[in-house]
């Protein structure tokens, strides 16, 4: 600034006028930011007496108000149209290099949990969900209650150690060398997932599926042996399927399968309801155990030329593609003729699962022109929905109509 800056008395410092150089300024305003200096002209300092006190009382309206930044040296100029500027210096521009690291490591992770679920087969999980759903509405139905939070950790339960099963899947026959480009689940051989980590999250499945079950026994009246029984009988086949022994390769899966994911399941989600075994779950599961059994034969009859190369034995393979396509419509079309057989003689609330009959048909016609690519994943679908209106059926019961042993 040429003249400097003068701070008059009233609203300068120490009630004196100061001339302040451009310099002076910066370093007043770095070492006293809450000072608020008001710039006048040196008019106001060398004037007459009235021309000061009105330069004084400008000042007062000034130090009251928001303080203004005047244009110009020694205040000379029109005033800028901001208030409480921000004299601080500006912060650093971040680190190209730092930020691009962290976008690669974030896009990492989401890959990675991308590929976890991935092997998971999250679309299968209707066969084990369904059944929990089904053991609970009879228990609701048939005992008068049911506990939600006990509800929630048995389909944890059951989720989990589904899941565990398929990774268990996907590391045999990939050891074995069933899976290829052309498989269904490419999770190792498109080298998503290592071998080890599949292990490891497979490992982690099932100590969590042990967890809730612990959990289930403090929440549960059932006896510990019968849980135990139940829980682990569920554990080890859904290992031994294609773990251990493999049951899968000596056509022994499909029994597996219409055990696990049927009466043991429903079977598991009631006794932890009410707190003692009983057979009737096992006979209102057998409509949702053949349409489950139905997910994995068309499965099998879709990759019955890879497992033959591959050398392992399903029961796809032994009936031949004819008396698969008998048996894929037995186990579809069978529990529709369940279902209107206790919507005639029991209650109408049954026919429920009637409405996803149209989905059937459309199944049983590309299975028979044996277009297999796509008719386990339809298949799941019609599962979910069947057995929707399965449990909803059973709830919309009305008291005492549904048939007991």
């Amino acid at each position: 600034m040429d003249e400097g800056l003068k701070c008059p008395v009233g609203g300068g410092v120490s009630g004196q006028n100061i001339v302040l150089s451009g310099e002076e300024e910066v370093l007043i305003r770095a070492a006293r930011p809450h000072l608020v200096l008001v710039f006048f002209p040196q008019e106001c300092s060398g004037g007459s007496l009235a021309l000061q006190d009105s330069c004084r009382g400008m000042a007062k309206e000034q130090s009251r108000a928001e303080t203004y930044v005047l244009a110009g040296s020694n205040g000379h100029g029109h005033q800028q149209g901001q208030t409480g500027v921000n004299h601080s210096a500006p912060p650093p521009p971040a680190d190209p290099h730092l930020t691009s690291r962290m976008s690669r490591v974030a896009s990492d992770v989401r890959q990675k949990c991308a590929a976890y679920v991935l092997a998971l087969r999250p679309w299968s999980f209707s066969a084990s969900l369904t059944p929990v759903a089904l053991g609970s509405a009879l228990a609701y139905k048939l005992d008068g209650s049911v506990d939600l939070v006990v509800l929630m950790v048995c389909a944890v339960t059951v989720l989990v150690v589904h899941g565990a099963g398929n990774l268990v899947n996907t590391y045999y026959d990939f050891s074995k060398g069933i899976d290829h480009k052309k498989s269904d689940d490419r999770t190792l051989v498109d080298e998503i997932l290592a071998p080890q980590d599949v292990v490891m999250f497979g490992a982690l499945l099932y100590s969590l599926g042990c967890l809730c079950v612990t959990l289930l026994y403090f929440l549960s009246t059932l006896r510990l042996e019968h849980l135990a029984l139940i829980y682990f009988g569920g554990l080890s086949s859904s290992f031994l399927y294609t773990g251990g022994i493999g049951l899968k390769y000596v056509a022994l899966g499909d029994v597996v399968i219409l055990i696990t994911f049927g009466p043991l399941a429903v079977m598991f989600a009631h006794a932890v309801q009410v707190g003692y075994l009983s057979v009737l779950p096992l006979v209102y599961a057998v409509p949702l155990a053949l349409n489950t059994e139905a997910i994995l034969h068309s499965n099998n009859t879709r990759d019955m030329d890879s497992d033959k190369q591959a050398g392992i034995v399903t029961l796809a393979i032994l009936i031949g593609p004819t008396l698969s396509y008998v048996l894929f419509n037995l186990l579809i079309f069978v529990p529709y003729v369940l279902f209107c057989i206790l919507a005639t003689r029991y209650t109408i609330s049954m026919a429920l699962p009637l409405l996803t009959l149209p989905m059937a048909f459309p199944l049983e016609r590309q299975f028979r022109s044996r277009c297999y690519a796509k008719i386990p994943q339809k298949t799941t679908k019609l599962n979910l929905l069947m057995g929707l209106f399965y449990v909803f059926g059973i709830i919309l019961a009305p008291p005492r109509s549904l048939p007991l042993l």
